[in-house]
């Protein structure tokens, strides 16, 4: 017998020794409760629903992803070694600039949240009607300022400019006695503010005040210190809103009433935007892109995610929003009564930020909401 017979012949029986398979057998339609109508599928070759049938799918396809890296977390700073509880503001404190905000730093930072903002609570002896608190160099935001960059020298410090903290008539520039705030003479505290901020190390500056050119006149003033690396985050469309009550608790930083027949507002609506105005955003948006922002901020934030898609779609810097203290506090006291799951809430609320088309977003949820991500 020849080799190619031989080989032949294995061939064949090893053919004939294969199992044979059977076609795997339809897979069962899961049942569907009795009553249910039995119609022909309807004509209609385009089904959205196909792309969310799993959450693989729904993952691999998903606009928008929001991550650690998107968080800047607010923290609010005092000269007194304790940490107090803001009572409007559950779960967010006073910290000892000392020992309770460098731990509340690491804490965040090993949640992969690498950027914070600096608000200083300041002791009433130290506020005047000008307040010139704000551009002492051994003042209570630049030693914190530069504590952080001391123990953490990749943390990006953003900084907060405006004269609200140190000013004893709650206001974010200077009070003239009829009641006007001065627009040019708070400016130039501001420079001197944003100057002193960063000789204590600030990364970014964050202008809050809605004063009239005043981005201009801070990237001078920085540029001309020095500064040219240090970035501006302009509060580009700040609202006069009614939800920023618990930050105004937690600084004592609301507007005061008047003495010695001087007129104090008791808003901020001749500085601060109204809250019907749309166009006026694009306006703002426009002067400080160009007078040098670096990062333009929307405030509040849910309330006004038009707002946030409108300076997305027309500038060319990133977006910034504040998830602000009331938003922060209404989640809370919902959430504490039972009405709503606070980690899915949270979380879709930051989603819905950055699908406005924030960059970044400022939450006094920074901590929770990175340990959230991280199960997730």
């Amino acid at each position: 017998m020849s080799r190619t017979t031989r080989r032949a012949g294995i061939v064949r029986a090893a053919v004939a020794d294969t199992p044979k398979t059977n076609s795997p057998a339809p897979r069962r339609k899961a049942a569907v409760p009795e009553g249910t109508p039995d119609v022909p599928p309807m004509d209609m070759p385009s089904r959205p629903r196909r792309n969310r049938r799993s959450r693989t799918v729904r993952d691999a396809i998903r606009e928008v992803n929001l991550s650690p890296a998107n968080i800047i977390l607010p923290m609010f700073v005092h000269d007194e070694k304790e940490n107090i509880p803001i009572e409007s503001m559950p779960g967010t404190f006073r910290l000892g600039w000392q020992h309770g905000m460098l731990e509340t730093v690491k804490e965040a930072r090993d949640l992969g949240v690498n950027q914070v903002v600096i608000f200083p609570k300041t002791p009433d002896h130290l506020k005047t009607c000008t307040g010139e608190e704000a551009f002492n160099p051994n003042g209570l935001a630049q030693r914190s300022i530069s504590l952080l960059k001391d123990k953490f020298p990749d943390l990006e410090v953003y900084t907060d400019i405006a004269l609200d903290p140190y000013n004893c008539d709650g206001h974010d520039g200077i009070v003239r006695d009829d009641g006007v705030i001065l627009n040019d003479e708070t400016v130039e505290y501001l420079c001197r503010q944003a100057v002193s901020q960063a000789e204590a190390g600030a990364d970014v500056v964050s202008p809050s005040d809605m004063m009239d050119g005043r981005i201009a006149a801070i990237r001078n003033a920085l540029d001309m210190a020095g500064f040219t690396e240090v970035s501006i985050m302009a509060y580009t469309a700040k609202y006069a809103s009614s939800f920023y009550g618990p930050f105004r608790d937690a600084l004592a930083s609301a507007p005061s009433e008047g003495k010695s027949g001087r007129i104090i507002p008791s808003n901020k609506a001749t500085y601060q935007m109204d809250p019907g105005n749309y166009r006026e955003a694009l306006r703002e948006a426009a002067l400080d892109e160009m007078e040098g922002a670096d990062i333009m901020m929307v405030k509040p934030g849910m309330p006004y995610l038009d707002v946030i898609r409108a300076l997305k779609d027309t500038s060319m810097v990133p977006i910034s929003a504040y998830h602000v203290s009331g938003e922060y506090a209404m989640l809370k006291a919902a959430a504490e009564r039972g009405w709503l799951d606070e980690k899915d809430t949270v979380l879709e609320s930051l989603m819905c930020f950055r699908r406005a088309g924030a960059d970044l977003i400022l939450t006094y949820y920074g901590i929770e909401a990175a340990k959230w991500m991280a199960e997730q």
